[in-house]
């Protein structure tokens, strides 16, 4: 990257006695713009999208759209995050990132609402998927140069509160704009713009001291690896990832034809009934992350959490195989929320605990979040099989495989050594 005068140097390997409310409260707002712009199609706005597109067989279009554009977040967040590591301008390194990944953002999802076949769909949705994991990669990267060990915990419930809340903002969404597709894309992606901005205008963004190694090919190779052999605990914090994250999207990717075709709703009650079960979900998901948190912290502890709460969101898959009203819906919404909000509130402070190069956060959280976007890429085909599988409509196959994969992706947290 091109050099130009720094802000005063301060280098990463000092670390940051503490994060004040106010930076904490910037950057929920900016997970929160990011989430909002990139999770609200993938909740319902795509899949009305694929309903226009081919009303025949709309989860085909999902499966080929999600699939193939989950590969620009599987080669971006390593990417990005480890450019943002190397570069130097005087607006900072995360700054630039953060700012052209979220406007990229918006002009791929203006290029998804017009999108008139599954081409033109699949391709602008790659282009949402890289830009939004240059600026996510970036806000994490973020994180961890500005929060120490001891805030992390409460500091990575206010991340995970702020997605959640950006998921239900994009049900209601959907629910106020479902007459209207063009804007169901673009308003998120424009609230996204708003919220980041905030955050780069009040946020510390150093320039390290420590030498910037030389350019090369193998060093950009580098970014999408982390040895799991030589770094265990590492290896053993992204195969849990993977696997919670499977196990979401296997169920939240068809979750609107959950409710059509296992429940027996209209598209209009489907979403209405969607847009309920995730209000109460983030009402127990917040709760349960502003005490899990804070917890975390004061009892140092983090296993614990993270795998009880996959083990209990497994439990919730498992529910909505035997649920035939939507109030039994509600009830699995509210028990996959109570996990999900303790595991959000501790894993992040699990895995910056755990990283092998603190100096070079944004390559290793690169590397990390290859986890958030892997499953994301054969989610909607294994979903697809599996619902095929009788005859199709096999919701059971589709959520047992689910749970079971939440389950182990509690058991490998176990043998992590590094933190408790």
């Amino acid at each position: 990257m091109a050099t130009r005068t720094p802000a005063p140097p301060v280098t990463n390997q000092i670390p940051v006695r503490s994060a004040s409310n106010w930076y904490i409260a910037a950057i929920g707002l900016a997970q929160f713009g990011i989430f909002v712009a990139i999770l609200a199609p993938v909740i319902v706005s795509m899949q009305l999208k694929a309903q226009e597109l081919n009303p025949g067989n709309p989860a085909s279009v999902v499966a080929v759209a999600l699939s193939i554009g989950s590969i620009g977040a599987i080669l971006g967040n390593p990417l990005f995050g480890a450019l943002s590591d190397r570069t130097r301008t005087r607006w900072g390194r995360r700054r630039p990132w953060l700012l052209g990944g979220i406007v990229f953002l918006l002009v791929g999802l203006a290029a998804v609402a017009l999108s008139t076949n599954v081409l033109t769909l699949t391709l602008s949705w790659l282009l949402c998927q890289l830009a939004s994991n240059a600026a996510f990669a970036a806000l994490m990267a973020s994180f961890a140069d500005n929060v120490p060990e001891s805030q992390r915990g409460r500091a990575s419930s206010v991340l995970g509160l702020a997605q959640n809340i950006a998921i239900l903002a994009g049900i209601y969404a959907a629910a106020l704009l479902v007459a209207n597709l063009p804007l169901l894309f673009i308003v998120p992606g424009v609230v996204g713009v708003a919220c980041v901005v905030v955050y780069v205008l009040v946020t510390p963004d150093r320039i390290p001291e420590t030498p910037m190694e030389s350019f090369s090919v193998m060093a950009i190779v580098r970014a999408f690896w982390t040895n799991p052999v030589k770094h265990p605990d590492f290896g053993l914090a992204w195969a849990s990832r993977f696997m919670i994250v499977l196990a979401m999207f296997l169920f939240t990717t068809f979750r609107l034809f959950y409710m059509q075709d296992h429940l027996g709703l209209t598209e209009e009650r489907a979403v209405s009934a969607v847009a309920t079960g995730v209000l109460l979900y983030t009402i127990a998901l917040m709760a349960s992350a502003a005490l899990s948190g804070w917890l975390s912290d004061r009892l140092a502890r983090r296993k614990i959490f993270v795998a009880g709460s996959t083990l209990l969101f497994g439990i919730g898959l498992v529910v909505l195989v035997y649920a035939d009203t939507v109030g039994h819906f509600y009830i699995a919404e509210i028990v996959m929320g109570l996990a999900y909000g303790v595991y959000t509130a501790v894993d992040n402070a699990l895995v910056i605990d755990v990283l092998p190069d603190p100096g070079k956060p944004g390559k290793d959280l690169g590397v990390l979040n290859i986890a958030n976007s892997l499953p994301q890429s054969f989610a909607p085909a294994l979903g697809a099989l599996l619902l095929g599988l009788g005859g199709g409509d096999n919701y059971p196959a589709l959520l047992w495989c689910a749970g079971i994969v939440a389950l182990i992706g509690a058991a490998v947290i176990i043998p992590i050594r590094g933190v408790r």
